[in-house]
């Protein structure tokens, strides 16, 4: 299966403070959305693997993308997503969304050993999504527990999954719940 692409978003955001507190070094949050016609939209197909074979050059292709949109910051956290249109069902995003389609990511960030949380849901054009991220290396860095919000203006399309992923470059300004650190994090992954 060969998908087709209709749409491509880059949303940069850089948080150079927050509550008062000035962020040394600033937070830069990245997000590479890609818009493609979903193969299965407005019917019901039991074997999704032609989704999850073709979600592997998707997600070349995206990864590629993330160099220029965190531009020269260190990749910390990531995190995934997607949003359906109204004429397909959430699985099509998540058949886009496994390990085969997140591997080319951890490539281009110089690796990551922790899962990658996600979000997926089926919703009209200019829904907005919160995408989950943690600490690239270990979950249990807990001052990496952020997330993105998204809009995308016109999109999805009912016949169209947009696939989301999201990096950031630190964890939250002014954390101080405690718990590992980015550093042992680091360490610990060798």
């Amino acid at each position: 299966m060969k998908l087709t692409i209709r749409r491509e978003f880059t949303i940069i955001e850089d948080m150079l403070q927050d509550f008062g507190q000035p962020a040394e070094p600033r937070l830069r949050k990245a997000a590479i959305v890609t818009v493609i016609e979903n193969p299965y939209a407005g019917k019901f197909t039991s074997d999704l693997s032609g989704m999850i074979a073709a979600s592997v050059p998707l997600g070349e292709a995206m990864a590629a993308r993330i160099a220029g949109a965190i531009g020269d910051e260190e990749v910390q956290s990531y995190g995934k997503g997607g949003i359906v249109g109204t004429s397909g069902e959430q699985e099509h995003a998540n058949a886009l969304l496994t390990t085969a389609f997140a591997n080319p990511f951890r490539d281009a960030i110089g690796g990551g050993n922790a899962w990658i949380s996600s979000m997926t849901k089926v919703a009209a054009p200019g829904t907005m999504i919160d995408i989950p991220m943690n600490h690239k290396h270990d979950v249990y860095v807990r001052s990496h527990y952020d997330g993105m919000s998204l809009v995308l203006p016109g999109a999805p399309l009912p016949d169209e999954v947009a696939i989301i992923f999201c990096v950031a470059s630190r964890g939250r300004i002014n954390a101080r719940v405690g718990g590992m650190t980015h550093d042992e994090a680091m360490s610990k992954a060798g």
